[in-house]
């Protein structure tokens, strides 16, 4: 996967001296790197200013549970109306976070370019619901809580999939918001696409199945959430892309 520096042919001088300019830290939109500081500030609080206990309840708070389980609803306290979101802004380490904080840099730049910060707020809450939703219906009893951005993190990586591979080039970090969006068929049109969506599930697959892949130090990982988080962000960004789709197709030769 390349990370390239080229414009697409025809792309409006304007278009692209406007993204550059939207870029202050590390070539990166503004409203990505608040999110990157919001990150790092919630982490620092929730491990370097409270207490043992506090932490506890805090996690408890905002983190997503399944086994707060639908069919006693009445019971529920009101964590079910912010827990789907809010966990993925907890974080259970450093390694954790720099980990999701990477990705996110690699993958959330082209599509918060290209949506913009009022859509990527949206996209950011809904596809941290999807993550959600999927882990607690493939495991709803568990009591373990679930938090990090990694579901929401995939969903990009499925968004960035529909517009950001421009065939022969690889990945087009810097300019691949300008790119014309695919339709779910045509992106399968663009080897790129298919080998990467193809290696990342089957490395999902292999953490599925207890494979180690990023170190013992980030504890167990929701393969099943990042899953649903990516087929949100691929099926579903359309809902979210204020751009017209390609009316043909971006291929490989």
């Amino acid at each position: 996967m390349t990370d390239t520096n080229n414009g697409p042919e025809g792309a409006d001088e304007g278009q692209e001296a406007e993204a550059e300019s939207s870029q202050p830290v590390f070539n990166l939109p503004q409203s990505l790197v608040i999110t990157l500081a919001l990150l790092v500030a919630i982490y620092v609080v929730q491990e370097y200013l409270l207490d043992d206990e506090t932490r506890l309840r805090f996690i408890l708070r905002f983190a997503f549970i399944p086994f707060r389980d639908p069919q006693v609803f009445g019971e529920q306290g009101p964590e079910w109306l912010w827990a789907p979101v809010t966990y993925s802004f907890l974080h259970g380490s450093v390694e954790h976070i720099l980990f999701n904080g990477l990705w996110l840099m690699a993958f959330g730049a082209p599509v918060v370019r290209r949506i913009g910060t009022l859509r990527y707020v949206l996209f950011w809450a809904f596809s941290a619901a999807a993550a959600a939703g999927l882990h607690a219906l493939l495991a709803p009893g568990d009591i373990t809580p679930l938090i990090g951005a990694s579901g929401v993190v995939s969903a990009l990586m499925g968004a960035a999939c529909r517009f950001a591979f421009p065939g022969e080039r690889g990945y087009d970090r810097t300019y691949g918001h300008l790119y014309p969006r695919q339709s779910i068929k045509g992106s399968f049109r663009n080897r790129t696409v298919v080998i990467f969506t193809a290696m990342w599930f089957a490395g999902n697959l292999l953490i599925a199945f207890g494979v180690t892949l990023f170190g013992a130090d980030m504890g167990p990982i929701a393969w099943d959430a990042h899953i649903g988080g990516f087929l949100f962000g691929f099926l579903l960004f359309g809902l979210f892309d204020p751009l017209p789709p390609s009316r043909t197709a971006i291929t490989q030769p």
